[in-house]
């Protein structure tokens, strides 16, 4: 089954967001039909802050190292693809595409001191491009267009997501991603106003996978969730170190 195919079927996609070698493995082992990198998980590995700070040419490493361990379909986070020309964009994503990536995460918001939103039409015509520049190449990657609408809960956001998820159906976008969206009557509504897969990202709040396909949820991702869940657990484990002078810390419900 193709990496499109995946967004088709009754049941949502589940995909493990990844940031290494080692995540992707653990995700393969466990049966996950698909993967996607983390921006935020692979910033902070290498030391960055999130918002394409880390250099293109790193990602590219952490892609290639990634796809070569792995028989998964991977998408990457491109956030907002590393330029804001679409020849360059195109060019930043022939370049992932040698590793055989299946997909990509553009997304409508670039940040600067902070994170703003950018105009709907005008990012449309990015997509457009990109989309029909990619055409012309026989690169069959899916474009799955984040709308940060929910993130920075922007006024009147559901009526601005429905306007952005129409324009960018319009300019060529695969699949709609709409982080933040937790509240069931939003999804509904947006699902049902939408003709592509909607994305949504894991939540504390996030209703369960069976609700979430009754919803017609086509994909759920997890973000840096598990990355940050993992950062907070070494920090735990090590503070035990530290303040009772042992390891035993370490091997408390350990695997190894």
């Amino acid at each position: 089954m193709t990496f499109n195919e995946l967004h088709k079927n009754s049941y949502p996609l589940i995909l493990c967001n990844v940031w290494d070698v080692n995540s992707a493995k653990i995700a393969e082992k466990l049966g996950f039909q698909a993967i996607g990198t983390s921006s935020a998980a692979i910033a902070c590995m290498l030391g960055y802050e999130d918002g394409e700070k880390i250099q293109f040419k790193e990602l590219c490493y952490v892609i290639q190292r990634i796809a070569d361990n792995t028989s998964l379909p991977l998408s990457v986070d491109m956030e907002a693809g590393y330029s804001r020309i679409p020849t360059e964009i195109v060019n930043n994503i022939k370049e992932l595409a040698i590793y055989g990536i299946a997909g990509i995460n553009l997304e409508d918001s670039i940040v600067n001191e902070e994170r703003i939103l950018v105009d709907g039409k005008s990012f449309a015509n990015i997509i457009h491009e990109v989309k029909s520049k990619l055409n012309e190449a026989n690169l069959n990657i899916f474009l799955n267009i984040r709308t940060d609408t929910y993130v920075l809960n922007v006024p009147d956001k559901l009526d601005e997501t429905q306007k952005r998820i129409e324009l960018y159906t319009q300019a060529g976008a695969d699949g709609i991603f709409i982080p933040c969206l937790s509240h069931e009557a939003d999804i509904k509504f947006l699902v049902d106003k939408s003709r592509l897969p909607i994305n949504i990202m894991a939540m504390p709040d996030l209703p369960n996978f069976e609700k979430l396909q009754e919803l017609g949820v086509k994909r759920i991702s997890m973000g840096d969730c598990l990355f940050s869940n993992m950062s907070a657990m070494l920090k735990h484990k090590l503070g035990k170190v530290m303040d009772n002078q042992s390891f035993n810390a370490i091997f408390s419900d350990s695997k190894c």
